[in-house]
């Protein structure tokens, strides 16, 4: 009873989609770890310590991307 046929539409409950600049620099991370690996295995430890650097340096830029895309709100878009 009251059914009028229209379908009820219910909010979109999936979380947000990551921002591009946050997933490229996640990308950034893990091959930077990756490269650290593999430098730390064949003896290089000077580069290994550079790309360790390097993944923090990409890991903490992935963590402000996607903390400013929550900031801002799915309706604005977090990057320029």
């Amino acid at each position: 009873m009251g059914d009028t046929g229209a379908e009820a539409v219910s909010p979109d409950r999936s979380p947000p989609a990551m921002p591009r600049l946050a997933v490229y620099a996640l990308v950034v991370c893990l091959l930077a770890v990756a490269a650290a690996v593999v430098s730390f295995v064949e003896g290089s430890v000077l580069i290994g310590v550079v790309w360790i650097l390097m993944a923090g340096l990409s890991s903490n830029m992935t963590w402000y991307y996607v903390r400013r895309a929550r900031a801002t709100g799915p309706d604005t878009p977090a990057t320029d």
